[in-house]
């Protein structure tokens, strides 16, 4: 119904609507947080958890809602493999637009365990989002220049040092690690100048995926491997609300982790980085077939 309504109609009306959705829902997720910090008690913890995550799900299903009911897309799926949302999964996807991130949220919602990201340390101090990614126990990365490691090397190791941290508060729980592994949103500009051999996506980065494995042990058991392909060009998040985005092909394979991804040490070990980065090569070939499917 509301899809009909012309676009200037709609926009207005989607804004307020995910920003009446943010206050309202971030809000109690952000005081079921400051509960849960008051009363050091386990069970009562476990509990607490519990409703901070659905209050994260309730977001993302009213959001997804009002995609369904507001914009005009279609998205299109196949999957190979069955999601279990009890399962323990590591989720890796080639990053084409902030778009990404709303729509494959809606896609996994109720699916699998609620989906954490990987981010960028400043992204902390988005309003109301920065301190619900927090509580949510999101990790929070920093991002340090080659002249900044060379004059402090102890930079290098924070990173790694972080990603444990946050990880190991997911052992042993249902969980869901998603990781970009191009590290960003692919432009022509970038994928010229990091010269990637694929030409519809970005060099991959094997170090996240390493360290997250690393951090949760035996704790994540399958990967779940997202391909994300729009048609008409790559889109900005405004395009998504503005309907500007008609189709959205989404492309999911679940299968086991391999053990050799479990059995080096990615950090120390030479060869074993480049096996493992060749693994993850060969894994962004598969993808680039994928999306060209798709032409």
């Amino acid at each position: 119904m509301f899809v009909k309504l012309p676009i200037f109609i709609r926009l207005p009306i989607i804004f307020l609507s995910i920003a009446l959705n943010t206050v309202l829902l971030v809000s109690l997720l952000l005081l079921a947080s400051f509960i849960k910090w008051l009363v050091p008690m386990a069970a009562f913890r476990k509990q607490a958890d519990r409703l901070i995550i659905y209050f994260a799900e309730s977001w993302i299903a009213n959001n997804s809602w009002m995609m369904s009911h507001y914009i005009s897309l279609d998205i299109q799926q196949r999957i190979e493999g069955e999601l279990n949302p009890d399962g323990h999964y590591l989720v890796l996807a080639n990053h084409q637009s902030w778009a990404d991130i709303a729509i494959l949220q809606g896609i996994f919602n109720h699916k699998i365990p609620f989906m954490r990201f990987f981010l960028k340390s400043q992204l902390i101090w988005v309003p109301l989002l920065g301190l619900a990614w927090w509580a949510l126990d999101f990790p929070f990365m920093h991002r340090y220049s080659k002249s900044q490691i060379q004059k402090n090397p102890e930079l290098a190791g924070s990173d790694i040092a972080a990603t444990r941290k946050a990880c190991e508060k997911f052992s042993g729980k249902p969980v869901s690690i998603m990781i970009f592994p191009e590290g960003t949103r692919f432009t022509a500009a970038k994928h010229q100048h990091f010269k990637s051999p694929y030409h519809n996506l970005l060099k991959p980065k094997s170090g996240g995926i390493a360290y997250a494995l690393d951090a949760m042990g035996k704790g994540l058991h399958q990967i779940i491997d997202v391909s994300i392909y729009y048609p008409n060009g790559k889109p900005s998040s405004f395009d998504l609300f503005a309907d500007k985005i008609k189709t959205v092909f989404i492309d999911i394979r679940v299968f086991d982790i391999p053990k050799e991804l479990r059995e080096g040490n990615y950090q120390d070990d030479r060869a074993y980085r480049a096996w493992f980065q060749s693994w993850l090569n060969a894994l962004w070939l598969e993808k680039q077939s994928t999306l060209d499917s798709h032409k």
